[in-house]
């Protein structure tokens, strides 16, 4: 379930806004998502402009994979750990949220997911709060 739960707050940023002829999501490239669960604890990504990305689920396991958009969608396919079959696709709005926007997790539950400058992890913004 962690693993799942890595790839939910993923998702989340897909919430970011697309600029017409950039990258896609390219305001989270070289920065943070952080997710936040009902229970507190906090997920992060970090989207690469290649296609890949890198994440910290709220148990502080670590995976990783690739996203590409599908339509009005971002879709996400982890690689490591192997999650044969198993991709996550969640729309894109059309406007961001850089202060913060709700999203669902792919087990349903739903999380406050914000953009964070730079590249922090986990521990770092529970040191930094």
């Amino acid at each position: 379930m962690s693993r799942v739960a890595a790839i939910a707050w993923v998702a989340s940023a897909a919430s970011l806004s697309m600029a017409a002829g950039s990258t896609p999501l390219s305001a989270a490239f070289g920065n943070t998502i952080v997710s936040t669960y009902p229970d507190g604890r906090t997920a992060e990504i970090w989207l690469e402009s290649n296609g890949t990305y890198t994440s910290e689920s709220r148990k502080h396991d670590i995976s990783s994979g690739r996203w590409r958009l599908k339509g009005n969608a971002i879709c996400f396919h982890q690689s490591h750990p192997l999650l044969p079959f198993f991709t996550f696709c969640t729309p894109i709005p059309s406007s961001g949220e850089r202060g913060g926007w709700r999203s669902r997790a792919p087990t349903g539950e739903p999380t406050i997911s914000r953009l964070i400058n730079g590249h922090v992890g986990g521990r770092q913004l529970k040191n930094s709060s």
